[in-house]
């Protein structure tokens, strides 16, 4: 009897032996893994503030990077507009030089074509008549460069002198006609409009056959739209859609787009006749000059460039 109780406290014992260092086992794990978790999450915190580090550090580089690619940007901006200038002033000058090469060589072949006769008379000989058309011709091209040059940099009442005396020496042919019509664009970008009208309509009256006259005629039109005279800008726009040289022109297509805009918007007036109408107009409007001199330059007032010159450039 003794033995077994001896036995069952000794059991009993050992049970709470091995019960009380598992627990201490347990303990003693749960305390390492609580340790581990601990420097994981060390690791892990430092490692993110790193990353965020680094990413802060790289933001602003970007953001460094994109200031020097704006001081770039504008700095090749300026670039490109000085050396624009620089070469406008170049092609001007050289175009310059080039007109005064040529009335050089022009009054040196005219001295030379001249004849000194023995016995104290000296009879001139002039050159003949075609070789001094070419080289009026000549100096002509050479002014109107000059003068489209002076109008794309924006000197207009210098631009209207130039065209202003090629068409008073020429007065016929195409250098004519092209002359009265920029004179007309150098008006009409100065505010002159009424001076405008009046050269646009002298140029299809002078030269109906001529290719400006298209144009001019899609001037006088968006001048009548600009002032509010639907009726008239109709007409006009007719006149070039009836005018058989104007068919193969951009004028006629921008003349038919114009007139079907205007109808889409008013289909209840019907459009008058083309030909009595316009030239009823263009009468009008010549009558405003009854001495049909063309404005004088000094009436002119300078404007500063913008982008409509460019657009009305193109039409040459």
């Amino acid at each position: 009897m003794k033995r077994l109780i001896f036995g069952s406290l000794f059991c009993a014992f050992a049970l709470t032996a091995c019960s009380s260092v598992t627990l201490l086992r347990t303990k003693e794990m749960q305390a390492v893994g609580d340790d581990v978790k601990k420097d994981v999450r060390q690791e892990v915190a430092a490692s993110v503030e790193a990353n965020n580090a680094r990413m802060d550090s790289l933001q602003r580089i970007i953001d460094s990077l994109n200031l020097v690619q704006k001081r770039m940007k504008v700095e090749l901006a300026m670039l490109s507009s000085k050396i624009a200038d620089i070469s406008d002033k170049n092609d001007s000058h050289h175009e310059e030089l080039l007109y005064r090469l040529d009335m050089l060589l022009g009054k040196s072949d005219k001295i030379l074509s001249k004849k000194v006769v023995v016995g104290g008379q000296t009879e001139t000989v002039q050159a003949d008549s075609a070789v001094i058309s070419a080289e009026k011709m000549q100096a002509l091209d050479s002014l109107f460069t000059t003068a489209r040059a002076d109008y794309h940099k924006g000197e207009i009442k210098l631009a209207y002198s130039g065209f202003k005396q090629i068409y008073e020496e020429s007065k016929t042919g195409t250098i004519a006609s092209e002359a009265l019509y920029w004179m007309g664009v150098c008006l009409s970008d100065a505010g002159q409009t009424d001076k405008a009208k009046i050269v646009f309509a002298r140029e299809i009256k002078q030269f109906p056959e001529a290719s400006k006259s298209c144009a001019a005629l899609i001037k006088l039109a968006n001048i009548a739209g600009a002032e509010g005279d639907q009726k008239l800008q109709k007409q006009y726009l007719q006149k070039i859609l009836g005018t058989k040289g104007c068919s193969d022109s951009n004028e006629f297509l921008q003349a038919a787009e114009m007139l079907e805009t205007i109808l889409n918007g008013d289909t209840v007036e019907e459009p008058h006749p083309v030909a009595d109408s316009s030239a009823k107009a263009q009468t009008q409007i010549l009558d405003t000059d009854s001495t049909g001199a063309v404005p004088a330059a000094d009436t002119l007032p300078k404007v500063p460039v913008s982008d409509s010159f460019a657009t009305d450039s193109t039409a040459s």
